[in-house]
C-alpha cells in the first residue's frame, strides 16, 4: 500500500476549508489541491478555478494532476454524478454515486424510501402541479406546515408558512415563480414536526457506518430565531439534547436502516450520510438526508476529530471502515458564522476583510465559506463569508471565544447573530 496519498478536494466553502485542515493533519496525505477553493484554502495548498459542477474539467484536473483520490464535498456534483465519471476513468473518489446520492438529490426518492423501510418520518405528499398543492392546502387546512422543493435548493428550499395565505405565497414562489429553478417542479407538502433539530454526520462504506458527534446548527437569519431559513447562522457539537437513549433509538430505528436499505435497492451509499433529525416528543424523526458533510456542521465536528482522516477515508472506499481508528474528542466547539449583509437573499461583494489574524491569535480557528483574493487582500464573495471556530472543555466556554474572536473581524455591511447559544 502507498504510503502517502495525493488528494484533489472538489469545492469552495467552509466546509471545504475544515476538510482541507483536516486533511493537512493527516501523516498519510501527500498532495493537497483544490478546486475551486477560496481564499483560506489557498493559504493551505494550491487552487485551481474549475468550478464544482464542471464535471469533465474537474475529471480532466485530477487526470493532469495525477491524484490519488477525489474527494468530492458539494452535493453538486455528486447528484450530477462526478464519484461515477472519475470511478470511470479508474480514479478512486470519495463520496456516494449519482444513484446513491438521489437520497439527498430527490426528496421523493427519499421520503419514498423512509416510507416503504418504515423510517420514521414526518408525513407527506408529493405534489408536481401547483393546483393540485393550492387545493390539497385548502383541504387540509393545518398550520404550520412544510412545503420543499423536491431537488437541491442550496440548503434554502425548504418554507414553512404558518397560515393559507402564506402557504399559497410559499407555493407560488417554489412551483410558478420558480424561486429555486428546476428544484420546484415538484414539491413535497408535509407535516410540521416539532422538538429540537439536530445533525448527525456518519461514515458509510456500502455495509458499516460510524456515526460522529451530533450537532446543531441555527438556521434562522436573524436574531431570536426569526426570518427565512438559511444555510446555517451558526453550528455546535456537542448538543446535550441528543442523550444515549435517544442514540440508541435513532442507531435501531434511523441509521442501521436507512445504511441497509440503500443496499437493498441497489445503491449502496458509501461516503458521509447526513441525517437531519427532529427529536419530536413521539421520538426522532428524519427531516431530510444529506449525500455529504453539512455546512456548517462540519466545521464544528471535524475540529473535534482525534483519528487520522485521510485513514478514515481511504478505510470508507476499501469496504474497511469497520477496521478503522475513528475517535473524536469530548470537548465542545462552536462555529459563528459571519455573513454579508442582506444574506440569505441578494448580497453586494468584493469588501475587504480585515482582522482574520487577530481573530486567530485570539485563539479561534477562521474558516473561509465566501472569500476570494484580490489584489492580494482577501475581500468577501458570497453570503456566508466566515465560520470562526473554537473548541473549549464547554459550549458556554465555546460562544465566549467565538465572539470575542469575531469582534477582530471587519467588512462593509458585516452582520452575524448576536444570541446563539444563549442558552448553554
Amino acid at each position: 500500500m502507498k504510503d502517502t496519498f495525493d488528494v484533489l478536494l472538489v469545492g469552495g466553502g467552509g466546509r471545504e476549508h475544515a476538510i482541507a485542515t483536516a486533511l493537512k493533519r493527516s501523516r498519510r496525505l501527500g498532495r493537497l489541491i483544490c478546486a475551486p477553493g477560496n481564499a483560506g484554502i489557498a493559504s493551505l495548498c494550491e487552487c485551481y478555478p474549475v468550478s464544482a459542477t464542471d464535471i469533465e474539467g474537474q475529471v480532466a484536473l485530477a487526470k493532469e494532476q495525477k491524484v490519488d483520490l477525489v474527494f468530492v464535498a458539494p452535493d453538486d456534483p455528486l447528484v450530477l454524478g462526478l464519484c461515477d465519471r472519475l470511478r470511470a476513468e479508474g480514479i478512486a473518489a470519495f463520496g456516494p454515486s449519482a444513484a446513491a446520492a438521489q437520497i439527498e438529490g430527490s426528496k421523493v426518492f427519499s421520503k419514498d424510501l423512509m416510507k416503504k423501510y418504515s423510517i420514521p418520518t414526518a408525513s407527506y405528499e408529493v405534489f408536481d402541479s401547483a393546483d393540485s398543492a393550492r387545493a390539497y392546502l385548502k383541504e387540509k387546512n393545518e398550520y404550520p406546515i412544510v412545503l420543499k422543493a423536491e431537488g437541491l435548493a442550496l440548503g434554502k428550499g425548504v418554507l414553512i408558512p404558518e397560515s393559507e395565505e402564506e402557504a399559497m405565497a410559499a407555493l407560488s414562489e417554489l412551483m410558478e415563480e420558480k424561486k429555486f429553478g428546476d428544484a420546484g417542479n415538484r414539491i413535497v407538502i408535509e407535516e410540521f414536526l416539532t422538538g429540537p433539530e439536530v445533525s448527525v454526520l456518519a461514515f458509510c462504506d456500502g455495509v458499516d457506518y460510524v456515526t460522529m458527534p451530533a450537532a446543531q446548527d441555527h438556521k434562522r437569519a436573524f436574531e431570536g430565531n426569526l426570518g427565512p431559513n438559511t444555510g446555517g447562522m451558526g453550528a455546535f457539537c456537542r448538543t446535550p439534547n441528543y442523550t444515549a437513549e435517544i442514540e440508541e433509538v435513532c442507531h435501531r430505528e434511523i441509521f442501521a436502516p436507512t445504511v441497509a436499505a440503500m443496499r437493498a435497492e441497489g445503491c449502496p451509499f458509501t461516503g458521509v450520510l447526513y441525517f437531519g433529525l427532529m427529536l419530536t416528543p413521539r421520538g426522532p424523526r428524519v427531516i431530510e438526508y444529506n449525500a455529504r458533510f453539512g455546512d456548517p456542521e462540519t466545521q464544528a465536528v471535524l475540529p473535534l476529530l482525534e483519528s487520522d482522516f485521510l485513514e478514515i477515508l481511504l478505510a470508507v472506499n476499501e469496504g474497511k471502515l469497520k477496521e478503522a481508528d475513528v475517535r473524536f474528542s469530548d470537548k465542545a466547539a462552536f462555529c459563528l458564522v459571519i455573513a454579508s449583509g442582506g444574506y440569505p437573499g441578494k448580497v453586494e461583494k468584493g469588501f475587504e476583510i480585515t482582522g482574520l489574524a487577530e481573530a486567530e491569535q485570539a485563539g479561534a480557528t477562521v474558516y473561509h465559506a465566501g472569500t476570494a483574493l484580490s489584489d492580494s487582500k482577501v475581500v468577501t464573495s458570497g453570503g456566508r463569508v466566515l465560520g470562526v471556530v473554537t473548541v473549549r472543555d464547554t459550549l458556554a466556554e465555546c460562544r465566549d471565544a467565538s465572539y470575542a474572536a469575531a469582534s477582530h473581524v471587519h467588512f462593509d455591511k458585516m452582520r452575524m447573530r448576536t444570541d446563539l447559544l444563549k442558552d448553554y
